[in-house]
């Protein structure tokens, strides 16, 4: 059962750290830069990135978070390590509500609206779906970037005690 809990721990861990740096990157990097460029060339990039990123690999991640961290909670419980469960219970809930939740109430909304608009008539118009999408988008990726931090921490926390625990017993 330890070996099992030591999989899921990691497993976690690798998850979380995956997904948070995918939406770290896009708040530091992608989206300043598709910011940079022409809009018409920003909606056109955006909404390829939004289609490929629904892969095995990126998929695989994102939902594997919280059901690998509840799955180990649920493990670190049964061999009595409470503090390490409950530190990977609190990982899973803080990615539920601020990754996920996001996720599912704006971030794939805003990107349904851009794919929906398809190739822009014009600069004009354009401009005016980029200046509609990107800032709020943004906002809330950067909330998802951080919580996501946040559920690594968490995870750590979880591995730390649990390693902790095993050594003093």
């Amino acid at each position: 059962m330890a070996i099992l809990a030591a999989a899921l721990l990691a497993a976690t861990l690798l998850t979380a750290a995956c997904a948070a740096g995918v939406f770290f990157a896009f708040s530091v990097a992608v989206m300043p830069g598709l910011n940079a460029v022409d809009p018409a060339h920003s909606v056109t990039a955006m909404q390829s990135v939004n289609e490929r990123i629904l892969n095995p690999l990126f998929l695989g991640a994102f939902v594997g978070v919280p059901l690998l961290a509840a799955g180990g909670g649920v493990v670190l419980l049964l061999l009595g390590e409470r503090g390490a469960a409950l530190a990977l219970f609190a990982a899973a809930g803080t990615y539920v509500l601020g990754v996920f939740a996001p996720t599912a109430v704006v971030n794939v909304p805003l990107n349904d609206v851009l794919a929906a608009a398809g190739m822009p008539e014009s600069a004009e118009h354009a401009a005016r779906l980029w200046a509609g999408y990107a800032p709020r988008w943004t906002s809330w990726n950067t909330v998802r970037a951080s919580f996501g931090a946040l559920t690594v921490l968490l995870t750590a926390l979880a591995l730390y005690l649990w390693a902790r625990g095993r050594a003093a017993g």
